[in-house]
């Protein structure tokens, strides 16, 4: 448990510090970021703080399709904004363009590191993963058609509203999926011996019951 609550803290802690990274880096920003920064500049709200209630506003709408937030999702909801506030406060506006340039591709393995980190750690997905997996449960549509149209939607919303879409917005869509594909199952948290070996047991008997007769 230890592990899992560390692994949990650390991961989120370095989830907002790489969308500073991304944010900093000025290239564009993944397609939630661009949503974010153009809620702030709107409403004059800090980065941080809209990334919070964007997440409320979120949970909200896992209601409808009977989601149950676990531990890791209000610690995501909470969590990730404060820290990406802290590392826009570290890393200063205006760096120089080469380093900038090294900012993109260091802010996007960090988010891939630190989203397996935190989905490793079993305590439940984050408020925007957890809309998605519930909307492909309750129609039915294939999960990448409903990750597109979510983050397609939020995108155009943000990008109207003001938000920075860039190289740095291809690239994180491009990216981030083969790298959570490696850091998730490596940081993932195995089981207790006791409850897996239980859940086997469980599929075993239920391979070994008849399938009941039907009229």
């Amino acid at each position: 448990m230890l592990r899992r609550v560390t692994q949990l803290l650390v991961g989120l802690s370095l989830y907002g510090f790489a969308i500073a990274l991304i944010v900093r880096a000025g290239y564009g920003v993944a397609p939630w970021d661009v949503l974010t920064q153009g809620l702030s500049r709107v409403t004059g709200l800090g980065f941080g703080l809209i990334t919070v209630l964007v997440s409320g506003v979120v949970l909200l709408l896992w209601i409808p399709i009977r989601q149950k937030p676990g531990v890791g999702t209000l610690a995501n909801a909470l969590l990730v904004g404060p820290f990406a506030d802290l590392g826009l406060w570290l890393v200063p506006a205006g760096l120089d363009p080469f380093v900038r340039a090294a900012l993109l591709p260091a802010g996007i393995v960090l988010l891939g590191v630190a989203t397996g980190l935190y989905v490793g750690a079993r305590f439940g997905p984050g408020p925007r993963d957890g809309l998605m997996t519930g909307l492909h449960a309750r129609t039915g549509a294939p999960i990448w058609v409903v990750r597109t149209g979510i983050e397609v939607t939020v995108l155009a919303v943000g990008w109207l509203l003001g938000g920075q879409v860039g190289i740095g917005t291809l690239a994180f869509a491009l990216l981030i999926g083969p790298i959570c594909g490696r850091t998730i199952p490596f940081f993932t948290v195995p089981e207790p011996a006791r409850r897996a070996a239980a859940s086997a047991t469980g599929q075993v008997a239920t391979l070994a019951t008849p399938a009941p007769h039907r009229t």
